[in-house]
């Protein structure tokens, strides 16, 4: 062993310095002060062999108790990041591995690093790429958006309505060695059983949808369902019918195999079953509440639909992306447990209910089409994150996901009453569709309005809302012009005591928006 140097004794605005990216997160501080010395070794700021400050001398220079840093320090050296000598301290150990590329500051290898965001190449990528992928028209949401007082956005997070304790308690109870055993293992053919036997006997059967084990795989969200579905049946000049306006997410997969889109009618009962669908291969709805619409398909047309696909030979992919998110007193069962043909193939989710970023979803269709799908999502990304999968089963099983349910269905049919009214007040003129459930309004503005325009004035006023066009296969110039009078409103993100103003707020925007020479 070499000789243990001391780091410049105390130097308190080195310290300092060291501890200002941390103090300020929202961590805890044993966290904060941990991740700065992780960084600093990790990064040879503090290299092997060299003596930290004592435990009351740190605490001082950074203004923190010293039982905090002795905790640290602790956890450090039991974890072999430090290392103490009686009588003389801690000192840092050998922590990096012997083939670690040194980037302390003012190395070489520092240089090369900082001087690769100034490269250019000399390959024209957007050639190679196999579709213009970036020229989609997609809905456009900032990511600061809570910096906005007003955030009337479509399926965003509220921490206030998520039972924190009931997760982590689930997260733990997985976290179990005979859990790990489960979730530990590659399942790169199978799902969690746990969490597809809650869903086959808690979810589905309260949408009327009784599958087996062998109809039903677990996805990365309701959009990966649709990824993959697309993938395994799509190809060039596939005809699908799609919902118009409808969800601009399932357009671009859809464009993605190159498939022939037809544009399906949408009216105050959903989608219309016409001569449109005559020569469809496949036809994409979402029944219980039509994106972005949110009307509910009424049962005459759900039995119309699956007339017309038993007579025209196509298949239905049903989309229920608001799977458990519905406060209407009216039950409607859905497309799929009407289904006697066997010919529609249902999507779940459970992001809207739980949170966005947990992204869980799931498929229900025919063995042989499960199976299929398991092959296709093994090359995909072979399998949705286990521990995940185990956690929400234990959340489903405890009851936790019910017990949500019912304070989200009375808080979301509060907001929508509160916002309903509100635009009632403020801008009268203005059409919005009855919504019997879901979680946003469609609204269409006056013949003068452009939503983008509306949009971009709102958010200097602190309002956010989503500006409709994109949800048309055609975009909002020339004869489609129309399009651009249309914008969605969510009320997921916006607290209820907020919604008055935040709409007092829009019509002031749109007060100003129309004072402005055209």
């Amino acid at each position: 062993m070499g000789v243990v140097q001391e780091f410049g004794k105390l130097d308190g605005v080195l310290w300092s310095a060291l501890w200002a990216p941390y103090k300020n997160s929202k961590q805890s501080l044993q966290t904060q002060l941990r991740q700065m010395l992780v960084a600093s070794m990790l990064d040879g700021v503090l290299p092997a062999l060299t003596y930290l400050p004592s435990t009351r001398d740190l605490a001082a220079a950074l203004g923190i108790s010293r039982k905090t840093v002795m905790i640290v320090y602790q956890q450090l050296l039991d974890e072999g990041y430090l290392c103490v000598t009686p009588r003389l301290g801690y000192w840092v150990g050998d922590v990096l591995p012997t083939n670690h590329l040194h980037l302390a500051q003012g190395s070489a290898a520092q240089t090369i690093r900082d001087d690769l965001p100034a490269r250019s190449s000399s390959v024209d990528w957007s050639r190679r790429m196999s579709s213009q992928l970036l020229n989609q028209r997609n809905i456009d949401k900032p990511s600061n958006w809570r910096d906005f007082a007003y955030p009337f956005l479509y399926g965003q997070f509220d921490a206030k309505l998520f039972p924190i304790a009931d997760w982590r308690l689930c997260c733990l109870r997985a976290l179990n060695l005979l859990e790990s055993y489960e979730w530990g293992q590659d399942m790169f053919l199978r799902d969690d059983p746990a969490l597809v036997q809650q869903i086959r006997t808690r979810l589905l059967p309260r949408r009327g949808i009784h599958a087996t084990e062998q109809e039903i795989i677990i996805t990365v969200g309701s959009q990966q369902g649709l990824f993959l579905l697309a993938d395994l049946f799509f190809e060039a000049g596939t005809r699908v019918g799609i919902e118009n306006p409808g969800y601009p997410d399932a357009r671009n997969i859809f464009l993605r195999r190159r498939a022939d889109l037809v544009p399906l009618d949408v009216d105050g009962e959903g989608v219309v079953p016409n001569e449109r669908m005559r020569d469809l291969a496949y036809a994409y709805v979402t029944p219980s509440h039509q994106c972005p619409t949110t009307v509910t398909l009424s049962m005459d047309r759900r039995e119309a639909l699956l007339e017309r696909a038993k007579q025209d030979n196509f298949v239905v992919i049903e989309d229920d992306y608001e799977t458990e998110d519905g406060w209407s007193e009216e039950a409607v069962p859905a497309l799929k447990s009407l289904d006697r043909d066997g010919r529609v193939i249902y999507v779940g989710s459970l992001s809207k209910s739980l949170a966005p970023g947990l992204r869980m979803g799931f498929v229900v269709a025919p063995p042989e089409v499960i199976k299929a799908l398991h092959a296709l999502r093994r090359l995909n990304i072979r399998h949705p994150n286990a521990f995940g999968q185990r956690t929400l089963a234990m959340f489903l099983s405890l009851g936790h996901h019910n017990a949500m349910l019912r304070r989200l269905s009375q808080e979301h049919a509060e907001r929508a009453a509160v916002l309903v009214k509100a635009m009632a007040a403020q801008l009268p003129d203005w059409e919005i569709q009855s919504t019997t459930g879901g979680s946003a309004l469609w609204v269409k503005g006056p013949p003068w309005l452009n939503a983008r325009a509306l949009n971009e004035v709102a958010q200097k006023h602190g309002v956010l809302i989503e500006p409709g066009d994109v949800f048309f296969l055609d975009d909002a110039t020339g004869p489609h012009r129309e399009n651009a009078r249309y914008f969605r409103m969510g009320f997921t993100a916006i607290s209820e005591s907020a919604i008055e103003a935040g709409v007092r707020a829009l019509r002031e925007a749109a007060d100003e928006l129309r004072g402005r020479p055209r």
